[in-house]
């Protein structure tokens, strides 16, 4: 038997370094040749690490969340054959920790607790009432409680009405103790059983890793360095609204169904060619903004480990179907982490949608380096004058954000009305 080292390959791109983000092995467990290893990240792709050879895990290179350098060991494989680590070959450290870990005997499990008694409701508990005196019943409508002055007194700097403190004293008289057992009851009648939230402990430290750690690194860079300002423009969507359903009546059987947001995206691609400073990228460092004539569209993503940006190259060049189809292709791919690099770099604008849950107005973050975000908020249908009659209209906002180094606020309203003008009036988006 011999021992073989898999190192962190090159993954290409001048990339020198990539997180491990999860390991799909254990220490002793039996691996086959190709079968996956572990999943690493570079940049916001995950590329999974296949075996080249057949073997047992001897030792594991790293912990999630590491980064590690290419040509790092990764992995030991213990092989047939004389393998290619030479006898003594020193282990990594973080090898050598995760080896001992696996090997080392699991500590006893400490002596259960006795079971605590069930409460009558899984998530509040009842409290017994303070003892108390036998307490007279509460006052009939105009009836005086009957208490001495300096209980009065103590009494009104509490705060406490006495005509709802029951008295245990001579004839119902008002006592300090009767008001210290109204205030333990929190002003609850008496007789009645109170309730209370039960208290909760715990806590739990989640470690930032693999696109989570990508993701909270571009958002810090994109506020860190982009004075962001935000600009709010409510649409009118009933007409394209309809003219989509209309469009779905007749091809959704044979073309797919199509959303807003194919509609959405060719205003704003229609919109660009008179404001070209937004399809743009701006290299701070050099001191260059890039204005770009093709529409790579980023379509911003929402998946299981967070916001990724597919990148819909050549959008100007779709017709509303190609765009449906191929945004399904890229939000499934980006979903299942599948998307290759490519397709998740080089947008040069990004749409943002929370679709239904997108509230009324979002301050979206522009995806670095570019110098606008479109933000779509949820349409709500709400009533409008048009004319002298008060009518029911479909109401979108659209929340959009501009770099302000590179880009104006009067020439950020302009572009957002030129795509609100599309919107409004439909018909004009296949107008060339």
């Amino acid at each position: 038997m011999g021992m073989y080292t898999i190192k962190m390959p090159d993954i290409g791109e001048g990339i020198a370094e990539v997180e491990l983000v999860a390991w799909r092995v254990k220490p002793g467990e039996t691996v086959k040749e190709d079968q996956i290893l572990a999943d690493v990240m570079t940049d916001k792709a995950t590329v999974e690490i296949p075996s080249p050879v057949a073997g047992t895990v001897a030792a594991l290179g790293g912990e999630p969340g590491q980064l590690m350098a290419v040509g790092a060991e990764l992995i030991r494989l213990e092989v047939e054959g004389e393998g290619n680590v030479k006898a003594g070959a020193a282990m990594p450290a973080s090898a050598q920790a995760a080896a001992a870990t696996a090997a080392a005997p699991a500590p006893l499990a400490p002596p259960s607790r006795p079971p605590e008694p069930e409460s009558e409701s899984p998530v509040r508990e009842r409290v017994a009432e303070p003892p108390r005196a036998t307490a007279a019943p509460l006052r009939a409508p105009g009836e005086k409680p009957i208490a001495s002055p300096a209980v009065r007194r103590r009494a009104w700097e509490l705060g406490i009405e006495l005509q709802f403190v029951h008295g245990s004293g001579p004839a119902g008289r008002i006592t300090h103790e009767d008001l210290d057992v109204y205030l333990a009851s929190r002003g609850q009648p008496m007789g009645v059983a109170l309730t209370r939230g039960r208290e909760r402990h715990g806590e739990e430290a989640i470690p930032v890793i693999g696109l989570r750690r990508k993701i909270a690194q571009k958002m810090q860079e994109a506020k860190r360095r982009i004075p962001h300002f935000s600009y709010v423009e409510e649409i009118d969507v009933t007409e394209v609204e309809a003219l989509r359903t209309q469009i779905n009546a007749r091809h959704a059987a044979a073309r797919g169904k199509l959303t807003l947001l194919p509609l959405i995206a060719r205003a704003v691609i229609l919109a660009l060619e008179e404001f070209p400073q937004m399809n743009a990228r701006f290299d701070d460092d050099a001191g260059v903004v890039t204005r770009y004539r093709p529409v790579h569209l980023g379509i911003a993503t929402q998946t299981d480990n967070g916001l990724v940006v597919p990148v819909l190259r050549h959008a100007e060049a779709q017709d509303l179907w190609g765009f449906a189809r191929e945004l399904t292709r890229l939000a499934e791919a980006a979903r299942s982490g599948k998307a290759a690099r490519e397709e998740l770099t080089g947008s040069t604008i990004t749409i943002t949608s929370l679709g239904a849950l997108g509230g009324l107005v979002t301050t979206p973050v522009i995806n670095h380096p570019e110098v606008a975000i479109i933000g779509v908020n949820r349409i709500v249908e709400r009533p409008m004058f048009r004319g002298s009659s008060v009518v029911a209209r479909q109401l979108m906002n659209l929340s959009s954000s501009f770099d302000h180094r590179v880009v104006d606020g009067m020439d950020a309203a302009r572009f957002i009305q030129a795509v609100r003008a599309l919107l409004e009036q439909p018909a004009m988006l296949f107008v060339e």
